[in-house]
């Protein structure tokens, strides 16, 4: 097989895939909004069931309504039916998926969720099967064919559900009013929950590490705290130990250039920028990181109080890469 032969083909899949998705958009009527009401409505968890392919669906879409605030887990049809109806109560929902609607351990399961007096929503891919008629809301969830070649594995018609399951999932993410803040309670790990959750008080450096200056201090000393320090900055105190500016390793350059050698002649007061940025401890890490880079500054002061004198730490750029935030 040629390469262009394969570009064609793989082109069409995406064609047919993304074919099938737009479909969904025009089912989403009364039903759907009835489904997500009776959801929101419940007061226990939603139930995700399915069967092969259809099964590893139920299980995405079972772990997006879960970190998207929707408690939600994925019961097997068959473990069900031997014992696991246990672990489904009298205030669950139950969302079941199969797109031939006759899914045998589906049908068998039914029964048992009727007795316990269950609403059972469907994203059925035939309207007219057994288990688009036993669901007391069914979302129809049909494609017109298959992306593989052979019309047959499931492709088209997993893609199209999975995107039903993510409308449903963000429909209640929305009227729950599920915001970053309950996002990042549910996502404490990996690169996502760093971004959410790390703050700059994780970060800071304080102590001794922070670099100081009294206003009256010449520009030579200022430069050697600046290299010692590490920070590429610091702070500019009054008399009564309040931080009234900063001096950057930049601003002593740029004082050479206009000045010559007669800037170590003046004290920090002449050279510091008054008014400099700073940020609260609790303050999110990425938020620093976006505030350093909009201003292009390498360090920001950090006060644990609005109404300390001084801060009481420092952080530099690299300490909130060294993260692996970006």
């Amino acid at each position: 097989m040629n390469n262009s032969k394969i570009k064609h083909i793989a082109k069409e899949v995406i064609q047919v895939e993304a074919t099938a998705v737009a479909l969904m958009r025009d089912r989403i009527d009364d039903k759907f909004q009835l489904a997500v009401q009776k959801i929101f409505d419940c007061p226990g968890r939603l139930i995700v069931s399915g069967m092969g392919k259809s099964g590893l669906i139920s299980q995405k879409i079972a772990s997006t309504m879960s970190s998207t605030g929707t408690p939600a887990y994925f019961v097997h049809p068959v473990e069900a039916i031997h014992g696991d109806l246990g672990m489904i109560t009298k205030n669950d929902v139950v969302l079941i998926i199969s797109n031939s609607g006759e899914t045998l351990e589906l049908i068998e399961l039914l029964p048992s969720l009727r007795k316990k007096g269950l609403s059972i929503i469907g994203l059925i891919g035939k309207k007219e099967s057994t288990l688009a008629y036993k669901s007391d809301i069914c979302i129809d969830t049909s494609v017109e064919k298959e992306a593989c070649t052979l019309d047959l594995a499931p492709t088209a018609s997993t893609t199209a559900t999975l995107s039903m399951g993510d409308a449903l999932a963000v429909s209640l993410l929305e009227i729950r009013g599920f915001d970053k803040e309950h996002f990042a309670e549910l996502h404490p790990g990996g690169m996502l929950g760093k971004r959410l959750l790390l703050t700059i008080d994780q970060l800071v450096h304080t102590g001794d590490s922070i670099p100081f200056v009294n206003k009256n201090t010449n520009i030579k000393d200022a430069l050697f705290t600046i290299s010692d320090k590490g920070f590429g900055v610091t702070g500019v105190l009054d008399k009564d130990g309040v931080m009234i500016g900063v001096i950057t390793d930049g601003d002593i350059r740029r004082g050479l250039e206009e000045n010559g050698d007669s800037i170590f002649e003046k004290t920090a007061e002449f050279l510091m920028s008054k008014n400099p940025k700073w940020i609260d401890c609790d303050t999110l890490a990425i938020s620093a990181l976006e505030l350093m880079e909009k201003h292009a500054i390498t360090s920001l002061f950090v006060y644990s109080s609005s109404t300390m004198k001084k801060p009481d730490g420092i952080v530099h750029i690299h300490d909130i890469l060294k993260t692996g935030i970006q």
